[in-house]
């Protein structure tokens, strides 16, 4: 078939779960020969705009009448069978879905997060899970300021909110939820049930799986408090050692504070930023990934990286962790947002059970998160999208 993705990056220089699984799909579904093409905008384009243009782009994000005007040419131009879109936010804005119901096209959306109810995407702020906004008119996210701690900054995300929210939920034929975890919230919060249909993400075989123990212990993502960093040094100061050193790889708004805390220690090592294939190799060569994070994470693209070299997990308890981890068969779950206790899971993943978890971790990677069933669940999704569309039932 012949699809469309729809997606804004977000800046190169930092990591992104988000654009790795847009690049890895378009590349799957050519790879199967699929025609996919590309609508793009990027966020590192900000920093080269005017001081004109950058001052009215907060009045852009919840519509962009350029951005309708292009997507439409391109649509009564090329004809595609579907449009999947990503993330909108902040160069491209709803008015994509606009574009898409005047040519008459279905579209489907990967919610890689909680924008459709929440104003920054996250369910989270001041250091706990919050859901003030998720039946409401997300007035409590400008008076805390939930984008980047700023009212003036929330605005225009949550004036988009708002005015699009019926657009979204009405002119998208599938939302593809990344895990059950993520779709029960947000068909608690109002958002149509028979529309959202649960799609993993999915990870390469990295081509290396793990051979013995391991070496280290691995925190591997954004620096943020969100994500866990400041939990995870918290707990491994407790820990007071495994006999295995913690390596921490990754940037953030946390890196600097991480780094200092690191300088000096035998049993810890910052690396900063790494490439793709450094990545790999500090997961093969894991004793355990640990994923600690204080917010409801809508997948955990790590974890299901370390099943598929064949290491088990320790991760929080919450979001979509408890179905990724089978706890005490592919890995261990902690009580989230408790030091102590996962203190007490890595000392546990540490031991002798350790490589028993990874090769069940490895199985259940096979099974569940092969670029093979991530094809099979995605163009499923494209042809009921289109069968919707044009009145007949899905194959």
């Amino acid at each position: 078939m012949k699809a469309l993705v729809v997606h804004n990056r977000y800046r190169a220089e930092q990591p992104s779960g988000e654009n790795n699984v847009v690049d890895q799909e378009t590349a799957l579904l050519a790879e199967a020969g699929h025609e996919v093409r590309l609508f793009e905008r990027r966020s590192d384009e900000i920093a080269g705009m005017s001081l004109p243009r950058k001052a009215v782009l907060p009045l852009r994000v919840p519509w962009n009448r350029a951005v309708r005007a292009e997507l439409a040419r391109l649509l009564r131009d090329d004809r595609p069978d579907v449009v999947h879109i990503h993330n909108t936010f902040p160069l491209l804005s709803p008015s994509v879905l606009a574009a898409c119901a005047d040519a008459g096209v279905p579209v489907v959306a990967t919610l890689h997060n909680y924008t459709q109810i929440c104003a920054p995407g996250t369910l989270y702020r001041d250091g706990h899970v919050c859901t003030d906004c998720a039946r409401r008119a997300p007035i409590p996210a400008v008076r805390h300021g939930c984008y980047r701690g700023s009212a003036l900054a929330t605005v225009p995300m949550a004036a988009s909110l708002v005015l699009n929210r019926k657009r979204w939920w009405t002119g998208v034929s599938r939302f593809f939820c990344i895990s059950a975890a993520q779709r029960e919230i947000l068909v608690a919060a109002g958002m149509p049930a028979e529309r959202l249909v649960v799609k993993h993400n999915y990870v390469d075989d990295p081509g290396k799986t793990r051979t013995g123990a391991g070496e280290h212990v691995l925190f591997l993502g954004r620096i943020t408090a969100e994500k866990g960093a400041g939990l995870l040094m918290d707990a491994w100061d407790r820990l007071g050692g495994i006999g295995l050193p913690l390596v921490i790889a990754g940037s953030g708004p946390m890196q600097d504070e991480v780094a200092r805390w690191a300088d000096g220690r035998d049993d810890v090592s910052y690396l900063g930023l790494r490439s793709k294939e450094e990545c790999r190799d500090l997961i093969a060569r894991s004793n355990t990934v640990v994923a600690p994070s204080t917010w409801l994470e809508t997948f955990g693209l790590v974890i299901v990286e370390a099943m598929a070299a064949g290491v088990p997990a320790v991760a929080a308890a919450h979001g979509a962790f408890g179905e990724l981890v089978d706890d005490g068969v592919t890995g261990l779950l902690h009580e989230p947002g408790n030091a102590d206790s996962l203190a007490a899971r890595l000392r546990e993943a540490a031991g002798e059970r350790n490589q028993e978890m990874g090769l069940a971790a490895r199985l259940v990677y096979e099974q569940e998160f092969t670029p093979k069933a991530g094809l099979d669940r995605l163009v499923g999704g494209y042809r009921a999208a289109i069968a919707a569309a044009e009145g007949a039932p899905a194959e």
